[in-house]
């Protein structure tokens, strides 16, 4: 039975897609047969990433592993009986038919609260919360005092984890891993980064997630997304000598793949 992966993150602009398509591809380049569902069913910018390597990959002629997309299934609205919603079922129809033929499926879901983001964490195995180190984007997660020092209480972020969690467990599933990674964090020592640090390790303990360096702010990234490319990727496309800053992105990667402790997998990049 496939492995479920998560990335989840209601607030916009966190990385979702980058983590989703650098793990997916990890992990197919390491051998694993890896699905993906796209939930965000209007900007789809994940799915968009795969179509844009599998363009590039045919215009060089050239072949990578990678993940495979899948769309969510049409379901007959007269088929469902009260109270049903159609979305649970597009969901969960997916899940069952990639669940037999595959080692991992990723589910990378909307920068907002649907009803999709909400099923789909209900059936996460692992669960990728990709973070700004921001304040702004901590809120999400829980309120915070002026001072940044004192946790006042979980927000709605957080609500919708926990709620997920009564669901597994109340269907007598294993535990959801909630994995929160860093993303975008400074190199220097600043004050924002050591309150950032200290918020973020006295929620871990009181809500039960566990923390994940994730990827610096790099241009690289940016400059991948056109041909549907990861860090991992560009020795095979000719780059012959990786600069300074590829070389710690790809690191950043491989720290946060050993840091994800996936069933089966060794990492080997």
């Amino acid at each position: 039975m496939a492995h479920i992966i998560v990335v989840g993150n209601e607030k916009g602009g966190a990385g979702k897609s980058t983590v989703s398509m650098h793990v997916a591809t990890a992990l197919a380049r390491m051998g694993h047969k890896v699905s993906a569902l796209d939930l965000d069913l209007r900007q789809r910018t994940f799915g968009r990433y795969v179509e844009n390597r599998q363009g590039f990959l045919k215009s060089a002629e050239l072949t990578l592993p990678s993940p495979e997309v899948h769309e969510l299934p049409e379901i007959d609205p007269g088929t469902l009986k009260p109270g049903e919603n159609i979305y649970d079922h597009r969901l969960s129809a997916a899940v069952a038919s990639l669940e037999p033929d595959n080692d991992f499926i990723l589910i990378d879901c909307p920068g907002s609260h649907t009803r999709l983001s909400q099923v789909a964490h209900s059936l996460a195995d692992t669960l990728i919360t990709p973070l700004n180190d921001s304040f702004v984007d901590f809120d999400l997660l829980a309120r915070i005092d002026a001072t940044g020092d004192k946790i006042l209480g979980p927000s709605v972020y957080s609500e919708m984890v926990w709620n997920a969690r009564q669901l597994r467990a109340q269907a007598g599933l294993q535990p959801i891993d909630w994995i929160v990674v860093r993303n975008r964090m400074g190199a220097q020592r600043m004050v924002n980064k050591e309150k950032m640090e200290r918020a973020i390790k006295m929620l871990a303990k009181r809500i039960g997630f566990r923390i994940a360096p994730g990827f610096s702010e790099r241009v690289v990234f940016r400059e991948l997304f056109p041909r549907g490319l990861t860090l991992l990727d560009l020795k095979d496309i000719g780059v012959k000598q990786l600069n300074i800053s590829n070389v710690a992105a790809r690191q950043e990667l491989r720290d946060l793949i050993k840091a994800l402790n996936l069933p089966g997998v060794t990492v080997d990049f």
